[in-house]
């Protein structure tokens, strides 16, 4: 299958890549490029693909396109608040206007790389299944569930449109970024020797690995059409479903010598949520996560250390809004984050 994977470039297309070619699909990327340099250890072989903004895909990017795993975003909460226009452009309309040219194109599988953000303040201890409320709370969430609904527009006898709920991500990517949870509670702890919680780490949040991202894309990839069309699906793992202090514990148990500060001063924060994963189970039998959160916290501790992460990379090559805001600083991009040619 020749599938289009927007984002290949990104913390996450980096990981699903190569998962996606062992299995025997001929990939195609697809990236602005923003974040191709901030790689940690060896650099990545890409796929072969196209230097685009994600506001520019022709029809001819999908000529001969037989899926779509769509992931290029401007990719997490603070920077959706930073510029939400931007964030509606980009991860709203410009998704919408991909998948209408897929569809025209003949693409017959189009997975959209949503987020369980979208039950922002779901709240409680129970769990939140797929057709609970969904109560987004920044404008990166909110941006997902405008996609979602157009996207449910879009779908046909000829076009499955599968929408990917991921849990928060974690763990090792070539292009990291170490401002998701647990990569960054990880990096503090072997930079500085603490765990730091700004909030009061009461929060729920549900975790999954990369990989099992990338394992959970390219088994939807293949999967019977009556599985998943039109449907929305949690990737993630119930055992990973925890506190944001039990992540700190957790961490502080991967990291020896580092201890657990949770100072409060950003207080309680509104998205809380613990979330049932057993639909993509069903729809995909075999399937299961294979990382919890502690070996995600050893292996991220293991690759910090191997490839010599430095406190400046840490704060800036590896946190998304400061690496735009150093390109922006320095003319390299525009106040739309276009390259400048």
């Amino acid at each position: 299958m020749r599938v289009l994977l927007t984002g290949h470039q990104g913390y996450l297309g980096t990981a699903m890549a190569p998962v996606l070619a062992a299995a025997g699909h001929e990939v195609v990327g697809l990236d602005a490029g923003l974040f191709a340099d901030c790689v940690l250890g060896p650099t990545p072989t890409d796929p072969q693909g196209h230097r685009v903004d994600l506001r520019d895909v022709t029809a001819e990017h999908l000529a001969g396109v037989d899926a779509v795993i769509h992931l290029a975003a401007l990719s997490n909460d603070p920077l959706g608040s930073l510029a939400p226009e931007l964030t509606y452009d980009i991860n709203h309309h410009a998704s919408v206007r991909l998948a209408r040219l897929a569809r025209d194109a003949g693409v017959r599988r189009f997975l959209y790389a949503s987020t369980c953000s979208v039950y922002g303040a779901a709240g409680g201890d129970d769990l939140v299944g797929e057709d609970a409320p969904l109560r987004p709370v920044t404008p990166y969430a909110e941006s997902k569930v405008r996609v979602e609904d157009n996207l449910h527009a879009l779908a046909d006898g000829d076009f499955t449109p599968v929408f990917m709920r991921n849990a928060t991500a974690f763990g090792y990517s070539p292009r990291l970024r170490a401002d998701i949870v647990l990569n960054n509670l990880v990096g503090h702890a072997l930079l500085s020797g603490e765990v730091l919680v700004l909030s009061d780490g009461t929060p729920w949040r549900p975790l999954v690995h990369a990989a099992d991202i990338a394992r959970a894309f390219t088994a939807a990839l293949t999967a019977p059409r009556e599985a998943v069309h039109d449907r929305a699906f949690n990737i993630g793992s119930e055992i990973n479903n925890v506190t944001v202090a039990e992540i700190a514990g957790q961490v502080a148990e991967a990291v020896d010598g580092s201890k657990v500060v949770i100072t409060g001063e950003t207080g309680a924060d509104p998205r809380s949520y613990r979330v049932d994963f057993s639909r993509f189970r069903a729809a995909i039998p075999g399937f299961d996560c294979e990382w919890t959160v502690k070996r995600g916290a050893l292996e991220l501790a293991d690759a910090y250390r191997k490839h010599g992460l430095t406190r400046e990379d840490f704060d800036q090559r590896f946190t998304r809004l400061a690496v735009l805001r150093a390109a922006s600083e320095a003319g390299a991009v525009d106040d739309t984050l276009r390259w400048r040619r």
